[in-house]
């Protein structure tokens, strides 16, 4: 068998679904192995939890090395983020560290064997390139968000001191009530009781909560959708780009065995 009958069925082997399925199902398996140490168990099962570990390792390993194999410009391979985050945790997975002052290392890396999920379905990935592509613009909203913390927490601390120093003694400890208010974690009892003195103040909650709850929320998930189908229009683009040099490249092998 040549080298171009195996590249060839390592393809079929990448492309099929079974075997993504498959990828996974064992990252899954990994996930639940590292909740299943956090118990006491008994050392025969643990033992067995150490085997299975260490098959799921080589798994990693054996996929990471047909996914480089299948890719057609090898050079690319590690302009891909997810690439290179999938490969860090193989390479450090198979490092001999167990039992060295490195231990807690080592699980901490396999923890975020879990975030493989990511990376082996296409879904979540544009989700989080979204996300990642998000956060510039949600910066400024944040900021935003801050500015009025800032400022309602000041009136806060100035009007409602005098009624519960606990809550609103100093611009700290009021981003502290105003951040309990936009969560909604018993905020009218907190209004409730400044609106014994003021009866006005459930104006300054209300208008709080319409802000920060509503308005930034409302812009910060706009931005997330806005990018999102960026990132859809971006994948369609590449999809456009691949067919076209894969026709490109038939069209050149038709030339050769006409001539």
């Amino acid at each position: 068998m040549n080298l171009n009958a195996i590249k060839n069925a390592l393809v079929k082997l990448h492309n099929n679904k079974a075997f993504e399925f498959a990828v996974i199902s064992v990252i899954i398996v990994s996930s639940l192995l590292i909740g299943v140490k956090t118990y006491d168990i008994n050392p025969d099962y643990l033992f067995v939890l150490q085997i299975m570990d260490v098959a799921v390792t080589v798994f990693f390993l054996v996929e990471i090395i047909i996914r480089f194999a299948t890719t057609e410009n090898k050079k690319r391979f590690f302009h891909n983020g997810w690439n290179i985050f999938d490969t860090i945790i193989v390479v450090v997975s198979i490092i001999p560290i167990d039992q060295s002052e490195y231990a807690l290392l080592a699980r901490l890396i396999r923890i975020f064997r879990v975030l493989r999920l990511i990376s082996a379905i296409p879904e979540l990935r544009k989700l989080v390139s979204a996300l990642i592509k998000a956060l510039p613009a949600m910066g400024y909203v944040l900021l935003l968000m801050f500015i009025l913390f800032y400022m309602y927490a000041a009136i806060g601390s100035f009007i409602f001191e005098s009624i519960n120093e606990v809550l609103w003694g100093d611009i700290a400890i009021a981003m502290l009530t105003l951040f309990r208010v936009v969560t909604f974690e018993d905020w009218t009892d907190v209004m409730y009781e400044t609106m014994a003195v003021y009866p006005w103040s459930w104006v300054y909650y209300l208008s709080f909560i319409f802000f920060n709850a509503f308005v930034f929320l409302n812009m910060m998930i706009g931005i997330v959708i806005e990018k999102m189908q960026a990132e859809n229009n971006t994948e369609l683009s590449e999809q456009d780009i691949d067919l076209r040099d894969r026709l490109v490249r038939i069209e050149q092998k038709l030339d050769k065995l006409k001539s």
